[in-house]
């Protein structure tokens, strides 16, 4: 093991929960539950793997948290009933029992929901048409539809499904932290965002304001699970559906929305960019990672975005990460640590996983555990 591994290598405490190491799965849709939300044996398996090559951290895919509009995808896991719960608990043992520690990431669709089985429009900040086009790996087709305005009796909702899928989350399915979902476009990053979020009440208008709904969800979850566990909030530029969108008062708003996720009580911040070591905004020298860490001092942050060279890695935690979350490597090396640990060379990715539908595939759960 040489310098740099040992720095990736070595344990980190987030709020009262110790991680082995600084490596963590990054949260990926699959599309492989049941049709009515419940783990099946495929993802267990692939979970597992991870665990199994040393992860020091899973967080999962996002998971919808309420029986109205929060559900995303076919075949999207959820944590919105005790069943959906119940299932994952034998998942979260297991990857306990290998000594990986698991955060449930809460998600809500708003917009972008494309395959809800509860309701057959979507909601959002406002009325406005996504950009883009529906996934068609996630069973997706065309354009998305125009959403309905959210109501105040909705926004109300839509608080107490995150807070009531934390407790699940805790109480039932045995996760060791919640990561609430507030990035990559979907409803919470639609809030965030001025051109999604046209609201003249107190929940639009000023950055401050747009980011309120983000703020109450820390505070109203963190409140439910007092300090049982760890709760931390996902936060990006880009978005599903808008890869190249920026934050448009560049470092300014950065500072303002770090600050204020930290004042709301956030136990880490996790920032995914597309190459999470290049400036954040135009100009600028500094990576979102960074600016994190000047703006939210003291709040652990976990770094995501084509960090999965052992020098990457290494270089997001100089820039003031804390953790390192892999996605795509994760998916070609579900022993990385292992690789790491031994100077292996992480192998290339393989986009043909996630094609044509992303679900998990039979050749990933084939795949040799590291020695």
């Amino acid at each position: 093991m040489n310098d740099l591994s040992q720095n990736i290598l070595s344990k980190y405490v987030i709020k009262n929960v110790q991680v082995k190491n600084r490596l963590a799965v990054a949260p990926m849709t699959r599309v492989s539950a049941s049709e009515d939300g419940v783990p099946t044996e495929a993802m267990h398996r692939y979970y597992l793997r991870f665990a199994k090559g040393g992860f020091g951290l899973v967080i999962t895919e996002g998971l919808y948290t309420d029986q109205a509009f929060a559900q995303g995808y076919r075949y999207q896991p959820g944590l919105a009933d005790e069943t959906q719960a119940l299932a994952w608990a034998p998942i979260t043992r297991v990857l306990q029992q290998e000594g990986t520690k698991v955060f449930a990431q809460l998600m809500h669709a708003g917009a972008l929901s494309q395959g809800n089985r509860f309701r057959q429009h979507t909601v959002a900040p406002s009325a406005v048409v996504p950009t883009g086009e529906q996934m068609a790996f996630y069973y997706g087709q065309g354009g998305y539809p125009q959403p309905l305005p959210i109501s105040e009796t909705q926004i109300a909702e839509v608080i107490q499904g995150f807070v009531a899928s934390a407790a699940r989350a805790v109480q039932l399915g045995g996760f060791d932290g919640i990561e609430i979902h507030g990035a990559n476009g979907y409803l919470l990053d639609q809030f965030l965002t001025a051109h999604t979020n046209l609201r003249t009440d107190a929940w639009g208008g000023s950055l401050k304001a747009r980011l309120s709904l983000l703020v109450a969800i820390v505070q109203a979850v963190k409140t439910e699970v007092g300090d049982q566990v760890p709760v931390g909030i996902r936060v990006s530029q880009g978005k599903v559906n808008d890869f190249a969108h920026k934050w448009a008062g560049g470092e300014d708003d950065a500072q303002v929305i770090f600050s204020a996720l930290a004042d709301a009580g956030a136990d880490f911040i996790h920032v995914t960019e597309h190459e999470a070591w290049q400036p954040a905004f135009s100009g600028g020298q500094s990576s979102l990672v960074a600016l994190a860490r000047r703006y939210a001092p003291g709040v652990p942050v976990i770094a995501n975005g084509s960090l999965h060279s052992l020098e990457r890695a290494n270089g997001a935690l100089l820039d003031g990460a804390d953790l390192v979350a892999q996605g795509k490597g994760a998916l070609s090396n579900p022993d990385l640590p292992r690789l790491y640990a031994y100077g292996g060379e992480p192998r290339p990715f393989d986009g043909a996983i996630l094609g044509p539908i992303a679900n998990i595939k039979d050749c990933e759960l084939a795949f040799g555990e590291a020695p």
